[in-house]
């Protein structure tokens, strides 16, 4: 079957089905599943979902872990035509319901309870009048009708994961096919919220043929193997997890072993007892397991393929995890939300040196330049931002098309807001970011939407928020707030707050009250002079040390 056969998911899952029938697809603890048993089980949610009355075009959200139920939801929503929202499993219920009110969603598939919150008792309080149905995929459905008006007449209908795929009865198997066939390359796949300097998360949208493409490319240059064992420790809510994890892994013929949370012993233990074979992640992961001390009496012998990126890396990390770790093949790579989560990556073979300080070159298809402010590219290695072209760009951003002209020029250059050069051989170096955001663990944190978010504290007036340098965490955020007149807040009562409505990465790790936040002319609060202040701050503490 050619590569044009394969373009939407629901023809990737039943070729795998002809191709792999009883080989393990997904294998978890509670069971495992054929890729025989997958294509069954994604056509039962699908009719389910379709028996639910979702139409093609329409958004179905998934907030949930690494779980099995998370990709046959999904594989069911791209198969019934519909558009897949995924949620960061971080988000508190505010967040998470601006998310569904954003993108219209109808129904919500999420988990009962995951460390320790209760998500849909999370959403209860902030959920949008849109969302009629959620589907809860490890525990009982909440009574969503203790918190709604009585004079609310929407019929909620939530129900368990069990209940809901009994409803694949009320549609047959003639109405699905004629929907699955529907699905096309250039149908609506996903859309996936990133924050941005505005503040409020933007839906991307992006097509099958687009990601499955870009996914068939991925998982050839990364050397992916019917044989391999994918341990997914990346979050199924990222591309990272998603496309370049289950959807890579079931292009090639692979298994999926989903991982729930990381620790590098339960990482370790996992790759000794499941034979694990691919294995990417942050650099962060494989600090933690070189930093393992019984690390060499471990059986890592199943090792062979790892990608990374995110963050700076050191060419000794290469060194070490293909000789401490036993990986052959290790590669970076650079994307982001808006070209599918994929543009360069680094090939089977490149040095550490290439590795450690590139982002790889561009992949079949797209192209990278590097252009001044006024968009004319630069000499080779010279600085500029970091423009993408290819099959690989966004539709659009969901119910804000205009935006998106802001972000692809006339050309259809994606301008990525990071600055960056290229080498003689084409090879990808990021070197700074225009944009405000900073990153805290190997999570993109956007200075506005932390101030939005902020802006609801009834005590908060005015927030501005930077990132400043962490020996840990490499950045954390530090944020300058000004009260409200007559209101008194202390900054440990806004940190409380601040953990209890935002995902904990964003939350700041500083914070100073001021009676007034530096502003332009044009009343622009000037966070460079912030960041002065919290530089000057440090230099002051290390002389009063020193002396």
């Amino acid at each position: 079957m050619t590569l044009n056969h394969i373009l939407t998911t629901p023809a990737l899952i039943a070729r795998g089905a002809a191709r792999f029938g009883t080989r393990t697809a997904i294998e978890t603890v509670q069971g495992n599943l054929s890729y025989a048993q997958l294509d069954a089980a994604r056509i039962e949610a699908a009719r389910a979902l379709m028996s639910c009355d979702i139409q093609p075009g329409e958004r179905v959200a998934i907030w949930a872990p690494n779980i099995a139920e998370w990709i046959v939801a999904a594989l069911a929503i791209h198969s019934a035509g519909a558009a897949l929202v995924p949620i960061n499993t971080r988000m508190k219920g505010l967040e998470a319901a601006a998310i569904l009110e954003d993108s219209g969603a109808r129904l919500l598939f999420c988990c009962g309870t995951f460390l320790g919150d209760s998500y849909p008792a999370m959403l209860a309080a902030h959920r949008p009048a849109t969302l009629e149905r959620v589907v809860v995929f490890d525990g009982p459905a909440a009574d969503a009708s203790d918190d709604r008006d009585t004079h609310d007449t929407r019929d909620t209908r939530d129900e368990t994961w069990e209940a809901f795929l009994l409803r694949a009865a009320g549609t047959s198997m003639e109405l699905f096919r004629a929907r699955e066939a529907a699905v096309r390359p250039d149908t609506l796949m996903d859309i996936m919220f990133t924050s941005g300097t505005t503040g409020r998360p933007k839906g991307v949208m992006t097509t099958h043929g687009q990601n499955l493409r870009a996914v068939h490319d991925w998982a050839q240059i990364a050397t992916l193997r019917e044989s391999d064992r994918y341990l997914i420790v990346n979050p199924f809510f990222h591309a990272f997890g998603y496309k370049a994890g289950w959807l890579a892994a079931f292009a090639s013929g692979a298994t999926v072993l989903p991982h729930l949370v990381f620790n590098p012993e339960r990482v370790l233990e996992r790759i000794v007892r499941d034979r694990v074979s691919v294995l990417p992640g942050p650099p962060t992961l494989y600090h933690a397991l070189l930093d393992m001390p019984d690390l060499a009496t471990r059986d890592l012998s199943s090792l062979r393929v790892a990608v990374t990126g995110a963050a700076a890396i050191a060419p000794s990390l290469i060194e070490r995890m293909r000789a401490q770790l036993g990986f052959e093949t290790v590669l970076t790579g650079y994307g982001l939300t808006e070209s599918c989560g994929f543009a360069a990556l680094c090939r089977s073979g490149d040095d550490a040196e290439t590795i450690a300080n590139t982002s790889g070159r561009a992949m079949p298809g797209v192209e990278i330049r590097i252009a001044d402010s006024s968009g004319d590219t630069v000499a080779m290695g010279e600085t500029g931002e970091v423009l993408i072209r290819g099959y690989n760009v966004m539709q659009g951003y969901f119910g804000q098309q205009d935006t998106a002209f802001e972000t692809i020029d006339g050309e259809g250059w994606l301008h990525t807001g990071d600055l960056g050069t290229l080498d003689e051989r084409g090879y990808l170096r990021i070197t700074d970011r225009i944009k405000d955001m900073f990153i805290v663990g190997g999570f993109n944190c956007y200075p506005a939407e932390i101030e939005r978010l902020f802006s609801a504290h009834p005590a908060v007036a005015q927030v501005a928020l930077v990132g400043v340098p962490d020996e840990r965490l490499g950045e954390v955020g530090h944020a300058y707030v000004v009260l409200r007149s007559g209101e008194h807040a202390r900054p440990e009562d806004l940190t409380d707050w601040a953990r209890k409505n935002m995902a904990n990465y964003k939350v700041p790790r500083h914070l100073t009250l001021v009676d007034q936040l530096p502003v332009s002319a044009a009343g622009k609060v000037l966070k460079y002079r912030l960041r002065d202040a919290v530089e000057n701050t440090e230099k002051a503490a290390e002389n009063t040390a020193a002396s």
